[in-house]
């Protein structure tokens, strides 16, 4: 993928779309000035611009010196969230709330005490409608204020209902403080790492996750202490590989937004989030009958108008479902047919480039590579996995490591002897390095060192050797993240069949059915 520029202007320029282009123009151009004429011409600049180039833009921006880019930047940027405010109000009810509350203020300094806390306990009201507690204590605190400063006369015991409603609202927030920390680290725990390698690393998450939970977590009653509850269950069982656990709070997620489907316009985010954690749950379970139930309600869900309507959600709509896609090949085991997805795929990570991040392409190069590879195409399988192992970047060592694994295996089937020996000490280096060494990766690199000097007669009874000492491991939960990467039973029982290694994995899928 081509550079991102890294100029948030830029960026937000090229987030627009037609419509908002044209009523940032309307906008700026209603009561225009020398400095507005100024910011349109550099909005023009930058709209025409495929990459980030300032001595260009000064060159077709003549008007503007060096010296007042910066500045002029600045106003442009402003001027055009200040136009998109304008048209997004309707879409949030965050926004709606926080324009009622500036309503309230202006209310407020205009001496209209009581028009003010009328317009306050509206926002009240909705904010407890719509599970908006943050802006429900800025309300109270607004209350208490002008109820401190001000006769007005209002009911009866005002101060003690008053107190009474911030510290109950200040014990919510609190609890959902606590448990969205807690989500937020056990992710970016898992983003770093990936699953858990060895019984270290489940010690320690189980540790870090128990020293950080709050107690009486079943007594949660309020949508955003259950949602990141949940979510915290979600990434500590996804980390130590417990797919029965994960299922289960990933499916409480989902029905967390079934129970009041309101807040699916409200968190569309961690909708969509849930949905792709349920979905991957059916796929570590082989659940085929409700992965595709779920996929069918995520594909319906993909065109609805809160999906169309907001970049964001496209976007991550985007990434889950067609991660999803791609899963549902592997389960099948049609591999051939699931490289019909890798083009429309590619094209639209080239047209989001600016809005989605390195580890998402990093797990769509990993997902790509597994097609080629399941297909017999380990040409093209090594094209992308080398994207992953030439990308600098320090995150999902798993995948980086696992990557390596998969290239070198792809070396192995065609046969790239002379590479391979210098290949093997060199992943074998790297994985231990990054501490991903394990029973499963030590058996192969033991396989894989003597059998590419075997004759085709001498390697079948070393499959079979393999694949029995690996058979053995299948319920070794420190065995299972291998498993989950590279289906490596699989491999080697289409090596002593002679057959595909999607044709073994289509015929188990089969059975299965």
């Amino acid at each position: 993928m081509p550079n991102r520029s890294s100029d948030t202007l830029f960026q937000l320029v090229k987030s627009l779309k037609k419509s908002e282009k044209r009523n940032f123009k309307l906008y700026t151009t209603r009561n225009s000035s020398t400095e507005d004429l100024k910011i349109i011409q550099l909005f023009d600049a930058m709209d025409n611009m495929e990459v980030y180039d300032e001595a260009q833009l000064l060159k077709k921006t003549k008007t503007i010196a060096k010296q007042q880019l910066s500045n002029i930047k600045g106003h442009l940027y402003r001027e055009i969230l200040s136009s998109l405010r304008l048209i997004s109000n309707d879409e949030n009810i965050d926004i709606q709330l926080h324009e009622q509350l500036d309503f309230a203020r202006i209310l407020y300094n205009k001496g209209l005490y009581l028009q003010s806390l009328k317009t306050l306990d509206k926002i009240k009201e909705s904010a407890k409608a719509n599970n908006q507690v943050t802006v429900l204590l800025q309300v109270l605190f607004f209350e208490k204020k002008i109820e401190a400063l001000h006769i007005t006369r209002s009911m009866q015991d005002r101060a003690e209902q008053l107190t009474a409603e911030v510290d109950d609202t200040n014990r919510r927030l609190q609890l959902i403080g606590n448990l969205s920390n807690l989500s937020l680290q056990l992710y970016s725990w898992y983003i770093k790492n990936g699953h858990a390698r060895n019984k270290a690393d489940e010690d320690a998450v189980q540790k870090f996750f128990e020293e950080r939970i709050p107690l009486n977590t079943e007594h949660c009653s309020g949508f955003y202490e259950k949602l990141y509850l949940y979510q915290s269950y979600v990434w500590y069982a996804f980390i130590r590989q417990d797919f029965l656990l994960y299922y289960r709070y990933s499916q409480k997620w989902v029905d967390l937004f079934e129970k009041e489907p309101f807040m699916i316009e409200i968190e569309t985010a961690h909708y969509i989030k849930g949905m792709h954690n349920l979905l991957g749950a059916h796929f570590d379970l082989q659940n085929y009958k409700k992965f595709i139930e779920t996929l069918e309600e995520f594909e319906k869900f993909s065109r609805s108008e809160t999906v169309l309507h907001n970049d964001n959600n496209l976007i991550q709509t985007f990434i889950y479902l067609n991660i999803s896609r791609i899963n549902k090949r592997f389960i099948e085991g049609t591999f051939t047919e699931g490289k019909s997805l890798v083009p429309s795929i590619v094209e639209k990570l080239n047209e989001y480039q600016l809005f989605i991040d390195r580890h998402r392409v990093l797990v769509f190069y990993y997902k790509f590579a597994s097609l080629y590879f399941g297909s017999g195409d380990y040409e093209t399988a090594i094209d992308y996995l080398n994207k992953i192992i030439n990308w600098k970047v320090s995150l999902r060592t798993d995948l980086q490591c696992y990557s390596r694994l998969l290239h070198l295996i792809a070396h192995y089937e065609l046969e790239n002897y002379q590479l391979l020996e210098y290949l093997i000490k060199s992943v074998y280096r790297f994985m231990a390095k990054m501490e991903n060494l394990g029973i499963v990766e030590e058996e192969i690199f033991n396989f894989l060192r003597h059998s590419f000097h075997l004759s085709p007669g001498e390697l079948k009874p070393e499959f079979e050797c393999l694949l029995e000492k690996l058979k053995k491991l299948e319920k070794n939960p420190f065995a299972t993240r291998a498993f989950s990467y590279l289906d490596i039973i699989s491999w080697l029982e289409s090596k002593i069949q002679g057959v595909p290694v999607q044709d073994v994995i289509r015929e188990k899928f089969l059975k299965r059915a």
